[in-house]
């Protein structure tokens, strides 16, 4: 688990380490915060509650799915260092987001590394 943000913050970023391989269709990400398989990897954006004890409890989660990562928007940023989602953190409804999330729900683009961005792959 990462970074703990209040489901109320204005904003919230994380910062996640990731390794980019050519595969024949396109280009793999791999990390310790990924999961699935090739063509298939998402990372998890889990909400919860934190009792008094501090013990956090999920209650819902997200899947940012790579696969809706537009191959050249990919490549782009390879090269740059660092691929950035951008996304809502709740639903139409006012709910934290869940389920897989795809564009138009989330805009992923490419930055430099050195350059300031919301996460990197």
């Amino acid at each position: 688990m990462l970074d703990l943000h209040p489901g109320d913050a204005a904003s919230a970023v994380w910062t996640l380490e990731c390794t980019a391989s050519p595969l024949a269709e396109g280009i793999d990400v791999k990390g310790p915060y990924v999961q699935g398989r090739p063509g298939q990897r998402f990372v998890y954006l889990v909400w919860g509650n934190v009792d008094p004890d501090g013990q956090f409890t999920m209650f819902r989660r997200a899947k940012l799915m790579f696969d809706g990562v537009d191959g050249q928007v990919l490549a782009e940023a390879v090269a740059a260092g660092r691929l950035v989602a951008r996304l809502g953190l709740t639903d139409v409804k006012g709910l934290p987001l869940r389920a897989a999330v795809r564009p138009p729900l989330v805009t992923w683009s490419a930055e430099s590394a050195t350059g300031a961005g919301a996460g990197r792959a």
